[in-house]
C-alpha cells in the first residue's frame, strides 16, 4: 500500500507575495536551501497568525541550521595605500583580486536556479514572458500590460531582454542565482 501524501497546508511570505500551500517537506527543503530564513513569514492550519521561521518548533533547527552554514567568511582587513607609502602596484593588485574573491564567496553559498539566462532573455522578446520565466511575474504583467495598451511595452521588452542576456539580472524571482 502507497504512502498517503501530506496536505499540502504550509504557507510562507517571499520576495513578491505568498507563497503556498506547500508540503511540509517542500517548506524543509526550501529553507535547506535558504530560501526560506529564520525572519521569513511562515504560516499553516491551526496557526493564529503569522509567525518567523525561527518562532515555529517544526521550523527552528532546519532554518538555524541554514543560517549558520549560509554565513561568509569575515572580508579580510586591508590596509590603505595611504597607510603604506612605500608600498608597490603589485602589493595593491594582490589585496584587490583578495577582496574581489571574497564577493565570488557570497554568490557560491546561494542556491541555484534551474532557470537559464538565455532561455529568459529570449523569451522576453514576447513581452514579459522572460520574466515570468524568472518568477518576477508583476513585472511580466506590467510589461505585458504596456505592450498591450500603450505599445511602449515591446521596446521595453526587448531592451530588458538584452538586459537578462548581459547578466543585469542574477537572482530568478525566489533569490537563487540564475544559470549562465
Amino acid at each position: 500500500m502507497g504512502e498517503v501524501p501530506l496536505p499540502a497546508e504550509w504557507y510562507y511570505v517571499g520576495h513578491y507575495g505568498q507563497l503556498g500551500p506547500l508540503t511540509f517537506e517542500q517548506v524543509n527543503e526550501l529553507a535547506r536551501d535558504g530560501v526560506i530564513s529564520p525572519d521569513t513569514f511562515v504560516w499553516k492550519a491551526g496557526m493564529g497568525d503569522w509567525r518567523q521561521a525561527q518562532e515555529v518548533p517544526d521550523l527552528r533547527a532546519t532554518v538555524s541550521m541554514v543560517s549558520v552554514e549560509l554565513m561568509p567568511p569575515p572580508v579580510p582587513v586591508i590596509p590603505m595605500r595611504t597607510a603604506m607609502p612605500n608600498a608597490s602596484p603589485v602589493y595593491a593588485q594582490q589585496n584587490a583580486s583578495m577582496v574581489q574573491g571574497s564577493w565570488s564567496y557570497l554568490d557560491s553559498n546561494v542556491p541555484k536556479s534551474d532557470k537559464n539566462r538565455v532561455t529568459a532573455g529570449l523569451l522576453n522578446l514576447l513581452p514579459g514572458v522572460g520574466r515570468f520565466y524568472l518568477g518576477y511575474a508583476a513585472h511580466g504583467a506590467l510589461q505585458l500590460f504596456t505592450a498591450l495598451f500603450c505599445g511602449i511595452g515591446f521596446v521595453w521588452s526587448v531592451i530588458d531582454g538584452i538586459y537578462i542576456l548581459m547578466g543585469g539580472v542574477k537572482y530568478d524571482g525566489y533569490g537563487r542565482v540564475i544559470q549562465d
